[in-house]
Formats: structure tokens, sequence, C-alpha cells
């Protein structure tokens, strides 16, 4: 605990000689401030006022907002407690100065236990004030409804004693495959690899007869229009969750519900757009989704141990909104879902046949088993997809990463720089001392660099046409992810080096599968936008993960000579590798975690935007026409992938291995 009376700030202590603890505690409190400055954009101030943001005291620290009144009140009368959704700081504003300063003397250093029995310590500093703008109102995802004790406590006590999850193993309705949650199949069996049912072969014994006479007085009230044939039961830990999902159209019918058992949950509806409504799912409540909320939005379960919730309408459901005066944590308990479906019997006519496997006019792609394959699967799924694309693609690339200008600035002026895979020319003009030419598959990319003066021009990556030994520097952003096996991608790293001079660098991105890395989110997840009106003047997202003091890891200058996987580590398998004969490449959720190295992404085309027009790549929040979808073909690089790629060359040296922002990247050396 800071000694009382202490001032923590360094212009104010001419005449107090601090102790090493309270030099140590006051180089926290001003890391904390630098850490707000710098990721959260909140300013504090070095004299009293009304207001203090309390780092390390956040929902995203699991603070609740009751722990964190009774530490604050100690102080004085609070005025308002504002906690924005899974940030690791609050913002209080006391009833006077005095009482805010006395916060400021006493708490800082604190040390609480959170909601996980962890130690934290908290740091406070001054703000001039923290505003945040009210909020517009959200509506629940159309054709979704959730019902509110939709059976009696008894009821629900009968239904979770029904089920026997300690039975032989060998029951045909016991699923053995599920890593993280247990569950149980009735009617048919769904097949988590296809994400289907086999229609012509039921499960022996029906529904359980507990659940006939539940079913029934849930169609007489017009709860539900159709009787399910199909049931699952997954029952959930806390942590544990479900990723983001669709039903398959063709497996079932338009109407699912879903039963919730023993505690509440809080689950995520995605929209296409990239929009997203967190709706709470009370127990014994039932959530229903027909329509559009059946057929176009994802829903799943985030696996965390605790939820944000709204601390005034405690368990009742409704969409969680963002409205920081009245959030906190909520700990999740022991959840059991029932989960009813009908089989569908013929193709399924939805009015969303872009994302409609019954629809769809291409077979799904498959992982390549040979080179010609995998020209093929790149030429039908990244080729003619930027075609098509390129105007929309370019109109939301136009902010440069600050590390690959650090890189163009740092080359000697007069450097004759390649950008191979250049895109709309974003990097082309960085650095006016450089002579830098551009090149890429997409005449149409190509055709907006010449639209800005810049020089490119069309050509495969694996093949271009400059001398060997001729650059001074290549950069290859977002490119090599694109190729469809390791033998291409490799092919395109010598290609690189081949440009290259002897000492000349080149500079490599790849999509990263890690996409939450030292418990940091990235950009592509923190951009998942939430079905709110207004946003809040302190931004939503979840840019400071790990506490607010801890030291981030230096990633940057690793030492080229640790050791790595190899690449056939990484060929054979390694990191959930899709190299199966005739594995169907499977279809990411964007703004999602990744669960498979090769992957489809979806682009939805904004049609004919402005020729300079900035767009966001889903549409306008609410859109409800997604528009034409495209899928963009992707291997997504594990840790040490790319470097173990790298290393098979001959000829260079490792400069740098570091990740940026969902991304693994690679400044290399020709020797």
């Amino acid at each position: 605990m800071a000694a009382p009376g202490i001032v923590m700030d360094s212009n104010h202590q001419s005449n107090y000689k601090l102790s090493k603890t309270e030099k140590k505690l006051l180089r926290k409190q001003i890391k904390a401030r630098h850490t707000l400055l710098r990721h959260e954009g909140i300013e504090t101030v070095s004299y009293a006022t009304q207001s203090l943001i309390v780092a390390n005291g956040g929902l995203g620290n699991q603070v609740s907002r009751n722990q964190l009144l009774l530490v604050l009140e100690e102080c004085g009368l609070v005025d308002a407690l504002l906690m924005p959704p899974n940030k690791p700081y609050s913002c209080v504003r006391y009833t006077t100065v005095e009482e805010s300063k006395k916060a400021y003397d006493t708490l800082n250093g604190r040390e609480i236990v959170d909601d996980l029995g962890q130690k934290i310590i908290l740091y406070l500093n001054f703000v001039e004030k923290a505003q945040w703008k009210e909020l517009g109102l959200q509506a629940l995802p159309p054709g979704l409804k959730v019902i509110e004790e939709i059976i009696s406590s008894e009821d629900e006590k009968m239904l979770l004693e029904s089920v026997n999850w300690t039975e032989d193993t060998d029951n045909q309705n016991f699923q053995k495959s599920l890593k993280h949650r247990r569950v149980k199949h009735f009617g048919y069996e769904f097949h988590y690899d296809n994400n289907n049912v086999d229609k012509d072969k039921p499960l022996p014994g029906g529904l359980p007869d507990i659940c006939e006479s539940i079913l029934e007085k849930w169609l007489k009230a017009g709860f539900i229009k159709h009787k399910p044939d199909q049931l699952t039961i997954n029952q959930y830990e806390p942590g544990h969750g479900i990723p983001a999902h669709i039903d398959t159209h063709s497996a079932f019918e338009d109407e699912i519900v879903s039963l919730s058992l023993g505690s509440e949950i809080v689950m995520d509806f995605k929209h296409p757009d990239g929009m997203t409504v967190p709706v709470m799912l009370p127990r014994r409540s039932l959530l229903v989704m027909t329509g559009e909320s059946r057929y176009l939005w994802t829903h799943g379960i985030t696996p965390r141990k605790f939820d944000t919730v709204q601390a005034s309408k405690g368990h009742k459901s409704g969409i969680i909104t963002s409205d920081v005066e009245d959030l906190t944590l909520n700990k999740r308990g022991i959840r059991t879902s029932f989960t009813f479906r009908k089989v569908r019997q013929t193709p399924c006519n939805c009015s969303y046949p872009l994302v409609c496997d019954s629809q769809m006019k291409e077979a799904p792609a498959s992982f390549p088993e040979s080179d010609k394959q995998a020209l093929q699967l790149e030429q039908d799924y990244v080729h003619r997809v930027y075609e098509e694309i390129a105007r929309h693609f370019s109109s939301t690339r136009h902010t440069p990463w600050p590390h690959i200008v650090e890189f163009l600035k740092a080359l000697p002026s007069g450097s004759l720089v390649a950008d191979i895979g250049c895109g709309n020319g974003k990097y082309l003009g960085i650095n006016k001392e450089l002579y830098m030419i551009g090149c890429d598959h997409s005449q149409n990319l190509v055709d907006i660099c010449r639209e800005r003066q810049y020089e490119a021009f069309v050509c495969d990556a694996l093949a271009v046409p400059i001398r060997s030994g001729s650059c001074d520097a290549c950069i290859s952003i977002a490119v090599i992810h694109h190729f469809a096996t390791a033998e291409r991608r490799v092919a395109a790293l010598q290609e690189l080096v081949r440009l290259l001079r002897p000492g000349g660098k080149a500079l490599i991105y790849v999509w990263a599968m890690e996409q939450e890395y030292n418990k940091k989110k990235s950009k592509y997840l923190r951009e998942n936008r939430t079905s709110q009106g207004l946003k809040e003047e302190i931004s939503n997202d979840t840019s400071v993960q790990e506490l607010l003091v801890k030291q981030l890891p230096n990633v940057g200058n690793q030492d080229s000579a640790h050791s790595v996987s190899s690449i056939n580590d990484f060929q054979d398998g390694g990191c959930n590798s899709r190299n199966v004969a005739n594995s169907k490449l499977p279809i990411h959720t964007n703004r999602t975690s990744f669960h498979s190295q090769d992957l489809l992404v979806p682009w939805h085309l904004k049609e004919n935007p402005g020729k300079d027009k900035r767009v966001e790549p889903f549409g306008p929040l609410g859109s409800r026409d997604p528009g034409p979808v495209f899928h963009r073909y992707y291997h997504v690089f594990c840790e040490g992938e790319l470097e173990a790629a790298c290393q098979t060359l001959s000829n260079i040296s490792i400069l740098q291995s570091y990740y940026d922002q969902g991304n693994w990247c690679v400044i290399l050396q020709k020797v």
C-alpha cells in the first residue's frame, strides 16, 4: 500500500525522499499512465480532479463492480463508476475533489483479489473527465426470440437428472469425439466432422419420453411451430464454449430451439457485416431461432469463466449493451443445453442462397493433392476473386502498417525496392527517396496503382520478370499465405531472395493462426463491431487485454539462431493442418479465431464503391443485404512456421522475427 499522504507524481517530490518500495510503485503508476495514453488515448493530468482512472480495476481483469465499489467507497461517496466491457481499467468519479485526492493517496498500490482468486494491484491517476455518449437502441437479430421461465424449476431438475453422463460410452447416444464438453444425441446423431446428420440412420428410441410432454406444451402454446425429431444435449463447464457457427442449412428445418438449464449464459450472434449482438440466455429460458437469425447469423459461446452482464437486469434475457455505468461480471455455472431440431428431408430453399449449402452453385473447395490442383485452387479462390473485388478491396486498404513504414524509411536513399504482391500500391509511395516498383497478379489492382501514378506491372509472384540480384530490398505483404502448398510457399520465398543483391533485405508478412497472442487480441478480432448506435469516447475494442502495468514482451528482436520447428513438422500436419486427401476446406467466420490452417475466408462485396471512397470491408453497420460473397483461400501460419520455411533457403540469414497485429513477420538478408 502507498504510504499515506504521498502524492505519487514525480513533479511534486523535491522535498521528499522516496523509499525503494515507493519508487517501484511510482514507476508502475507512471507506466500505467503511459500505457493508457498509448493504447487507449486516455490522457491523465498531474493535478487533482474529481475523476480517477483505476488501472487493473476493470472487467477485463475479472474485477466485478461490487468488488471495486467496496474498495473505492473507503475514501468517500462514489458519484459514478464507469466500467467499459473487456477493459482492464475503470473510471471513478467522486462527489468532491478531496475524496478523489484521498483515494489517489491511499489506494495507489492497493492489492486486491479478483474473482478468480488472483492478486492484482491497483494504480490510480487523475483525469479531467471520462465521458461516454448515450448508446443507440439495439435489437435482437430478426427471427430470434428468448422466452423466459419456459419450464418450472421442478421440470428443470427432472430433465437434468434424466441425463446419465456415466452410462456405457458404447451407447449410441453418447458422443465421444468432443474435447471440451460432454454431448449426447437423440433421434439422429450429429456428425461434427461434416456438420450434418445421416438422414437414413435414425438412432433407436427417438427422443427421450420426458421431452415429449414438454414439446407438446410448447406447440400448444405457440412457442414452437414444428415438432422436433433430433435432440443434442451439451454440458458446458465454466470456461468452455462453442465456436461461432450456422447450423447447416441442408441438415435442419428453419426452426432451431435451445433450452438452457442449470445456469445462464451470454451467447454471441454475428452478422456477416461484422456486427455482434451479445444476448443473455437466462436459466430455464428457451432460445428460438428462425429466418435470418437461423440462416444468416452465426451463434457461439466464447470460452471464459465470467460473462459481462447488465448489473441492473440481473439474469433477465436481452441484449448486453455497452452501458459502462451498468456493467458487471457474472460467474458462469455448469450449463446444460437441450437443442431441438427437425431434420430436413428436402433441399433448403431459404432466402439466403449465398450462404446456403443446398443452393451454392460451386462445390466446396478441397485441399490440393498435387501442384496442378494447387494452381487451380489459387486460380479459382485467389486470382479470380481479387479481380472481382479489386475496387472494393482497395477502398478498404488505405492505412499503412507502422512497422512496414519503418522498414521502408530506414532504407538508404536511392535504393531499388520491389513490392511483390503490391495490391493497390499502398506502400509504393511511402518513401519518396526510394525507387519502388510493384507487381501483382491482379490486372485490376495494378490498374489502380497506375491511376495513382505508381510503377507497377502484372506478373506471377513465382516468376517475377526482374533481373536476379538487382534489388536492394523487397517486401511481400500478405501474399505468401495465398499459396496452397508448402512447396509453393517456399518457392515464393526463394523468388524474393533471387531478386536481392548480396546484403539486400526482404520483409515478409503472413497471416497468423494465432489471432490472440500473449493475451492480446489482434486488430482483426478487435474490429468485430457491436450493434450499438453511438460508440463510447473511449474505444470499446480489447486492445489492452493484459494488465496495464505488465511489461509487453519483446518479440521484435529474437535471436535468429534460436531453435524452430522444421518445415517438415508443419507439412506433416502440425497446428491443425488439413493436409488430408479429399479434405474439404472449411469456410471461416469473419472476425473470429482460426480453427484450421487452410481455409476459405468470405469477402462480402459492396458493389461500386467510389474510386477512392473508403468503406468498411463488410458494408454499412446493420446492413441486411450481404451482397455477393466471394471466398479467398488462405494458409494461416503457426508460430515458427515462416521462420522454418525461410531457413530451408540457402544464402540467407534471418535478421528479425516478430508478431505484428495478427501476422507473423520476418526480415531476412541475402548473404
